[in-house]
């Protein structure tokens, strides 16, 4: 795994494997895109708007600055609509250099019911013992104004539910986005199943800071990004020609 300030490859190859795992994973479909920051800060990569998500290649992707204009890229690719997720968010979270926004049918069920928060109940949910905001506006973040408003919703937060839409994840690296993503589906399929069976022990904060002080996070996503990177080679998701990049 090559950290945030790998070459500029490496960063490419792992935004369109990681799209691809999320697409052969079931939480990004046809819709959502995964972003990264510039190793110098510049600006962010991303997917354009209509590229197939299990189809990416790390050339498709695009450099775009934080006001969403694309600066670099294959000619007439323009970018996603919601660019405003991911640029006001960075421009608002220097320590978030990963953006996911994906469309997961449980964690979103979650801002439909009343008295119904989603919450941690299992152990790697702890990464969102700050809480899981919910931002309001269901329509598409598709200009600064309405990026600066989920930004804000967010916080410090590392996740945040957006009504009837979607979520959106943040993280230190791609690696890292991947697996929380994984883990933030996992933790509101749990919580969807455990609340038939009758009221929910929800992990307390005790708890959450128990297991974050024993928790190696750095190993636990090397791990994952692995496996991950494994089954999508061998299920053909990914070409093996990747993984020097990744």
């Amino acid at each position: 795994m090559k950290g945030h300030n790998a070459g500029h490859q490496a960063l490419r190859a792992e935004i369109a494997a990681c799209t691809r795992i999320m697409n052969m994973d079931g939480l990004i479909d046809y819709s959502g895109h995964v972003s990264a920051r510039l190793p110098d800060g510049s600006g962010l990569l991303i997917q354009s708007f209509d590229d197939s998500r299990a189809a990416l290649e790390p050339e498709d992707l695009l450099v775009c600055d934080f006001d969403g204009n694309v600066l670099t890229g294959k000619e007439g690719k323009k970018s996603p609509r919601e660019i405003y997720i991911h640029s006001e968010i960075m421009r608002a979270r220097p320590d978030v250099n990963a953006v996911g926004h994906f469309h997961p049918e449980t964690a979103t069920m979650f801002t439909l019911v009343e008295d119904r928060p989603l919450i941690p109940v299992k152990n790697h949910a702890a990464r969102w013992s700050g809480g899981i905001p919910v931002h309001p506006d269901p329509g598409h973040i598709n200009s600064v104004s309405l990026g600066k408003e989920l930004a804000d919703t967010l916080g410090a937060c590392h996740a945040a539910l957006i009504r009837a839409h979607g979520v959106v994840v943040t993280a230190e690296s791609v690696p890292a986005l991947l697996v929380d993503s994984v883990h933030f589906e996992e933790n509101a399929n749990t919580l969807f199943h455990a609340a038939a069976l009758g009221t929910v022990r929800g992990l307390s904060n005790d708890e959450m800071t128990a297991f974050m002080s024993r928790f190696n996070r750095p190993a636990h996503i090397k791990k994952l990004w692995k496996y991950y990177l494994g089954r999508a080679v061998n299920e053909g998701k990914i070409p093996a020609a990747w993984l020097p990049d990744l």
